[in-house]
Order: structure tokens, then sequence, then C-alpha cells
């Protein structure tokens, strides 16, 4: 059976999934912008957004990085399911 290592992905994997975060993080801010009427989308895209930036601070092993994007996820993430 073959070992993965951390290098299963490619080398810039980590530059795309942090400038996906980054799109999805500027969207929800221009959610929020735009009026409670897109209050789901804002809460959504911040949820998405933070979560990947959680995925990269974990590959980049920044641990002030990951508590942050853990809380925010979390503080997001029960707002919007608050909604439903």
């Amino acid at each position: 059976m073959k070992k993965i290592d951390d290098n299963w992905y490619g080398n810039n994997f980590n530059w795309y999934v942090k400038w996906a975060a980054t799109v999805c993080i500027l969207a929800s801010v221009m959610f929020r912008g735009a009026g409670v009427d897109w209050r789901l989308f804002d809460l959504f895209a911040g949820c998405v957004g933070t979560a990947l930036w959680l995925w990269v601070s974990v590959m980049w092993k920044d641990r002030s990085l990951i508590i942050l994007n853990a809380v925010m996820l979390v503080m997001l993430g029960s707002t919007l399911l608050k909604e439903f």
C-alpha cells in the first residue's frame, strides 16, 4: 500500500486554495454591503471562505491562523444554522 505524503497535491495547490478563499471572503463582504436581503449569501460565502482559509492555515501549520479561522468558522456556521 502506497503511503500518502505531504506532497500528494501539486506544488502550487495551496496557492489556488488561498485565492479561492480570498475570493469567497471578498464576495461575503460584498454581499454584506449590499444589505440584509443578501445576508444568507454573505454567511454562506463567509463560511466557505473561512473553511478554505482554515485548510490553508493547516497546510502552512500556522497556529494563529488555525485558531482565528476555526473560531470564525464556528461563529459564522452557528449564525448560518440559526437562519434555517
